[in-house]
């Protein structure tokens, strides 16, 4: 089966020592928003939104290797 590559950036991450998720919404114009969350112990949080999965997870990727 081959991967998603937000799967891929999302199991890096993990190895890495982050947990977290993501979940789809709606806003009030029916756009889908992605909103992504990862954490890492109690001291470091990250939460981004975009219009696509990829876009924020590859987001999220960029904050935390900064």
């Amino acid at each position: 089966m081959r991967r998603k590559y937000w799967q891929i950036i999302a199991d890096k991450l993990s190895k890495a020592g982050w947990s977290g998720g993501c979940v789809a919404t709606v806003d009030r114009e029916g756009r889908t928003i992605w909103v992504v969350a990862t954490h890492r112990g109690h001291a470091k949080r990250f939460v981004v939104h975009a219009d696509e999965k990829l876009s924020a997870f590859a987001e999220l990727e960029s904050a935390i290797t900064k």
